[in-house]
């Protein structure tokens, strides 16, 4: 997953927007409609207005919304051709959806266009990380939206309580993930390795000398390629038996088990030379650089593309220790809707979030994608069965979800999340040795934890109980 270098917590984001202490407490105490000018109750502010966008002259005189997109590639295409049947299929709104990159290049974007007042009407910001913007006060309430057709109860439940702060409903499900361990099924038959692929990382440092007995481009073919991403980071320390931190707001990453994690990663790269961390690895996967890599569920439908005719993808749950609990990151995002000058724009992104959580719509999403089919119906669709029968690994992907939860407290800011994949870097690809990278770490961690800690708080988060 993509991040950027910004460390937005609670009061740096306040001064970026140059709010004072008093919208700051505000936001903390879970009170986001208070500044606007619509009145107590009201999400509109009328100093805020909507950023540019071209309406096609065949839609003229309806109300327009713009979606700022992080999505490139065959996503931005699939939501394209589901933002034009929603155009197509009512006669008052048109929906226009503009790709701005990666999440970390909409961080960026959306926190300049606060600062200047001119927004878009929707956002979606990975995981945990909408509520730096939700405690701006830029993010509007959803659930006077909610009636027995479209409501929390329809969508996997693993993602719902992520989108709620102090029980009020800011995100719906959307482009939601797990990680997801990816393997060449068809060097997995060459080395006569078992073509379910790896449980544990005993068994992947079992399988990696029978791989490298393979050569490509006159190498070893590697067992891994690996990223430094905090996200598979995430997975690995719970599959050590260990946390980045835990409920008490301390951080624990450099406890016994999040050292035996990355001393693990050292020597299987450093010493026994059986991985390296990659510039791309899903890249280096498609291509055969290397056997497997850990990629995100939405990345299935494009590795599948890639690599037809040239050997098979297979995929198995995100590694643990051997005798650990699997245990893997919920990931992606959800929809958010603006706080702006206009409620009917407002109300129109509601509109559209409830088309696209039609089950045959979430069902098209995640075969067009591979992100998860959010909506609980839509895994009951005949596409999304066919597509499991022709494509198991679909199936293992929705499998997993029986092990998702959400991340520790320190993957809630971007910031810390590009601490952490920093981090793994230094090991990864310096050799550097683990105790001191995860001391030097976790102080950091801290320190940013504690600034937000009041922000989460406020969650009332009920996800890990």
């Amino acid at each position: 997953m993509s991040r950027g270098p910004l460390n937005l917590s609670r009061r740096t984001m306040m001064a970026a927007l140059g709010l004072g202490a008093g919208a700051a407490g505000l936001a903390a105490c879970g009170a986001p409609n208070g500044g606007g000018g619509g009145g107590a109750d009201s999400a509109v502010r009328e100093d805020f207005t909507q950023a540019d966008l071209t309406v096609p002259s065949e839609y003229e005189g309806r109300t327009p919304i713009l979606f700022w997109a992080p999505f490139t590639g065959v996503n931005y295409e699939v939501l394209a051709k589901q933002f034009a049947a929603f155009n197509e299929s009512q006669g008052d709104i048109v929906a226009i959806a503009e790709s701005v990159g990666a999440y970390a290049d909409l961080n960026q974007k959306f926190t300049a266009a606060l600062q200047a007042r001119t927004v878009p009407d929707i956002v979606c910001f990975p995981e945990m990380q909408w509520l730096q913007f939700h405690n701006s006060d830029a993010l509007a309430p959803l659930d006077s939206y909610f009636d027995d057709e479209w409501n929390l109860d329809i969508y996997i439940q693993n993602y719902v309580a992520e989108g709620k702060s102090a029980g009020e409903t800011y995100v719906v499900p959307f482009a939601r993930s797990t990680p997801l361990f990816y393997y060449n099924k068809t060097r997995y038959i060459e080395a006569g390795l078992p073509e379910e692929g790896p449980e544990t990382w005993e068994d992947l440092a079992e399988f990696a000398p029978e791989l490298a007995k393979i050569e490509v481009e006159g190498r070893p073919l590697s067992a891994i390629a690996f990223s430094s991403d905090a996200w598979h980071g995430q997975a690995d320390i719970w599959g050590f038996g260990g946390a980045n931190s835990n409920e008490e707001f301390e951080v624990t990453i450099n406890d016994d088990a999040g050292v035996e994690w990355l001393e693990w990663m050292r020597k299987f790269v450093h010493e026994d030379g059986y991985g390296y961390l990659a510039q791309d690895s899903g890249t280096d996967f498609a291509s055969g650089l290397a056997a497997g890599w850990r990629g995100s569920t939405a990345s299935l439908t494009g590795q599948t593309a890639a690599t037809e005719g040239v050997f098979e993808i297979g995929t198995a749950y995100m590694l643990s220790k051997e005798g650990q609990d699997k245990q893997v990151p919920t990931g992606g995002s959800g929809l958010s809707i603006v706080r702006s000058d206009s409620q009917d724009r407002q109300d129109a992104c509601a509109e559209l979030f409830r088309f696209l959580a039609q089950p045959e719509k979430s069902a098209e999403w995640h075969i067009g994608t591979g992100y998860v089919p959010i909506v609980q119906a839509a895994a009951e669709t005949q596409a999304v069965k066919d597509l499991v029968a022709e494509n198991p690994n679909y199936g293992v992907a929705l499998a997993q979800l029986e092990n998702a939860r959400t991340a520790d407290y320190t993957n809630w800011d971007q910031g810390s999340v590009t601490e952490i994949g920093a981090a793994m870097g230094q090991v990864y690809g310096d050799g550097a040795e683990p105790k001191g990278v995860l001391d030097a770490l976790a102080t950091t961690l801290q320190e940013t934890l504690d600034d937000n800690r009041e922000d989460y708080e406020a969650v009332e988060f009920e996800g890990w109980n």
